[in-house]
């Protein structure tokens, strides 16, 4: 037999020929970390995961929304993407417009998702928190052509909102809306009631004729698997959202490689999911993820509520529990939390902030989670960068973010030189792999500004790693505080402030001081019941802190704003806090 028609067990030949290698211990002085990969990262489309997951655990639970009490196998998730990607072909929309879906938690976010991959649409994700000209903001940015609408978030009532950005809408068509926002023409309304100008999601579900059906099919041969899927905006903690587009792979691959790491192979998991889907926590690393491993989904309700979400741990025996700090905080401090049974609860994400160690313990005692993750990165990664394991212990979980996942490389630089620190010292860290996004969304001049021309994405974060390849994260290049020539790192001072046994969370920013250039300001939340003066709090710092890092100004506030995912808005205390204390 030649050569080439010749099997060869390669495994076999190089133990023969070969001396045996030992494992390799690697160290490096240098801020500088590979981690090439055990298995080969994915190519498939988003669609093409939902099809063979479907193949492989068809009977399984895919997605349970509590509070409608909407159950799906992965047969039946698959057979309504397909039904839904057929009819959102029916109605017009065509390979590469934008869609996007304004809602809260609920089954048809999560269709969405799934249909407009197979459809080979770019599902664009709007905060249901939005109000209206955020609303039209991301609309235009993006050049969205069809939204999928929610009736009401909370207080919010969504069509008058849509009215008031589009007057013609209830004298026009399914369809065919023609006003002032260029190239938007479909309106779906997550609703059994008839809306003027708009579809009602049934009228999608059920529009596709076969020839629908077959232009779908031969769209999952056309559709490559690094096109954009998907546009994210970013968080708005520091103004202004930026349109971060986002392809197949890199989605399909981050979720694939945290449910790796989170060991989602050894069994079926059903992962509790209290997060936002219009996060990149809940669309990536709770959906993908769990697709890509044949997992549960179950969804509260369509936004967080720390008893529902108890509840849902308790009742639908939920395995893992997704959440940011803050989101972990109110569970724990649910006053009935001892009636719920977590026993079926081992594990965990949480994300979006750093996690004080207590938070860990309760976690691990409280809710069962005692393999609880860290996960860190961006939207413009995927997003996630660096992730703790199981094995890591609650020191290093609290201390730091993890190891950088496979197939990632990380670098951390000097802001100035761009040259690599060495391990200890602080700098901005770097990374560069699959999970960069493709682009900011017709912003080059952005895009060109945070990607490299050898693409690696430069995250404005200030990080040091140990020689290990743990990753603390220190600050923001933004948030870093320059107090009289003094570089101060907020997160050291919040950190420290979080051992104290009555102080729940502590944030800090700088504002201005006309001698010093700026001064320390910190917002403290105190829990339940306790109470705190102002020289209680200096008084703990004394000793501990170097004397320009204790906080000139303080405030105890029963909450801080955030986004709706969680993260906390620093420039709004900033901006708060100067005008309250009349700096200038």
């Amino acid at each position: 037999m030649s050569c080439l028609g010749a099997k060869l067990n390669y495994a076999k030949l190089f133990t023969k020929h070969c001396l045996p290698v030992s494992a390799v211990n690697y160290s490096t002085k240098w801020s500088y970390f590979n981690q090439p990969g055990k298995d080969p990262l994915l190519g498939l489309t988003v669609g093409q995961l939902l099809d063979q997951s479907a193949e492989l655990y068809g009977d399984n639970e895919a997605v349970v929304f509590c509070q409608s009490n909407t159950r799906k196998t992965y047969t039946q998730f698959k057979q309504d993407a397909d039904k839904f990607a057929a009819g959102l072909i029916a109605t017009g929309l065509k390979k590469g417009d934008r869609i996007g879906i304004w809602s809260p938690n609920y089954y048809e976010w999560i269709l969405t998702q799934y249909a407009s991959a197979k459809a080979g649409l770019i599902l664009v994700n709007i905060n249901p928190a939005y109000q209206t000209r955020e609303l039209e903001y991301s609309l235009k940015k993006v050049g969205i052509r069809a939204l999928i609408s929610a009736e009401t978030f909370k207080t919010q009532k969504y069509y008058e909102m849509l009215q008031s950005i589009l007057p013609l809408l209830s004298t026009s068509s399914p369809g065919q809306i023609k006003d002032r926002l260029e190239g938007f023409t479909h309106l779906i309304m997550i609703s059994d009631k008839n809306y003027a100008g708009s579809y009602k999601i049934s009228d999608v579900m059920n529009a596709a004729e076969s020839k629908h059906y077959k232009e779908l099919e031969d769209l999952q041969s056309e559709i490559q698997f690094d096109s954009p899927a998907n546009i994210q905006f970013t968080s708005g903690t520091t103004g202004n959202a930026k349109g971060t587009m986002l392809s197949h792979f890199n989605i399909v691959n981050n979720g694939y490689l945290v449910g790796e790491k989170m060991k989602y192979f050894d069994r079926i998991h059903r992962i509790c999911l209290p997060v936002p889907l219009y996060h990149c926590l809940g669309c990536v690393v709770g959906s993908i993820a769990a697709v890509k491993y044949g997992a549960c989904m179950v969804f509260p309700t369509p936004s967080f509520n720390a008893t529902a979400t108890a509840q849902a741990l308790d009742k639908e025996k939920c395995t893992a529990v997704y959440g940011t700090p803050t989101m972990f905080i109110d569970i724990l401090n649910l006053p009935d939390i001892d009636k719920y049974d977590f026993s079926s609860v081992t594990t965990g994400i949480i994300s979006g902030a750093a996690c004080p160690e207590v938070i860990f313990k309760k976690t691990g005692e409280i809710l069962n989670a005692k393999n609880l993750a860290v996960c860190y990165g961006c939207t413009e990664t995927s997003p996630v960068i660096t992730q703790t394991s199981h094995e890591d212990s609650i020191e290093t979980k609290s201390t730091t973010v993890g190891k950088v996942l496979q197939h990632t490389e990380l670098k951390i630089v000097d802001p100035v030189t761009k040259q690599i620190v060495p391990c200890g010292q602080s700098g901005e860290l770097w990374s560069r792999g699959y999970l960069v996004m493709l682009e900011y969304w017709n912003e080059p001049e952005k895009t060109a500004e945070c990607i490299t021309p050898d693409r690696w994405y430069r995250t404005g974060d200030l990080a040091v790693a140990d020689e290990e390849g743990y990753i603390r994260i220190v600050g923001r290049i933004k948030d870093m505080i320059i107090r009289g020539g003094e570089n101060i790192y907020p997160r050291e001072i919040e950190e420290f402030l979080h051992t104290h046994p009555k102080i729940a969370q502590a944030h800090v920013v700088g504002v201005p001081d006309p001698r010093l250039g700026e001064e320390l300001c910190v917002w403290i939340n105190l829990k339940p019941g306790e109470t705190l003066s102002e020289q209680e709090v200096r008084v703990y710092c004394k000793g501990q802190l170097s004397h320009f890092k204790i906080p000139r100004y303080m405030k105890f506030v029963d909450k801080f704003p955030t986004t709706i995912s969680g993260k906390i808005q620093k420039f709004v205390i900033r901006e708060k806090a100067t005008k309250e204390l009349n700096l200038k």
